[in-house]
């Protein structure tokens, strides 16, 4: 998959774990999106900063999310990922 995606993406970053529940408590309360840690990515580098200056769309995806951890990170303002 990479070789294809090289040709189009400019590139990668990494993202903490608190910066993905971050991005899953903010969409949930702002938006009432609920994301998965993986769908809610590309929000978590942009409000950290990390996707650059300008303009960002970020595609959200993928609601499936364990009701606990959900809970928890909406609850916790330092609650991670899963177990």
């Amino acid at each position: 998959m990479w070789p294809r995606l090289v040709e189009v993406v400019d590139a990668a970053v990494a993202v903490p774990i608190a910066d993905t529940a971050h991005a899953v408590r903010t969409l949930a309360e702002r938006l009432r999106v609920i994301a998965e840690g993986a769908g809610a990515l590309a929000t978590a580098a942009a409000l950290s900063g990390r996707a650059g200056g300008g303009r960002v769309a970020c595609i959200v995806s993928g609601g499936n999310i364990d009701f606990d951890t959900l809970s928890r990170m909406l609850t916790d303002p330092e609650a991670g990922g899963g177990d």
